[in-house]
């Protein structure tokens, strides 16, 4: 029998333009299994990265670098109840 252990993604909330949404997921997706994007309010560019256990310097690293070529802004959103 094999024991899965379960482990949790980090997740991070950033504001973009409306217009970077698909630019900044596409990058994403280029970095096969750091992150998964999920856009949690497209009128006012709310996105949510679910970054993989163990890539989250990877993604740090990736978010500086995308912040040189599109306005990124991380925001803090509490959790429903």
């Amino acid at each position: 029998m094999q024991i899965i252990k379960l482990t949790t993604s980090t997740n991070k909330y950033y504001r973009l333009e409306k217009k970077d949404i698909y630019f900044v997921k596409f990058i994403l997706e280029a970095y096969d299994g750091i992150a998964l994007m999920k856009t949690i309010d497209s009128k006012n560019g709310i996105v949510q990265f679910l970054i993989a256990p163990g890539c989250e310097n990877e993604f740090n690293k990736l978010i500086i670098d995308l912040s040189k070529d599109v306005k990124i802004e991380s925001i803090n959103i509490l959790p429903e109840k």
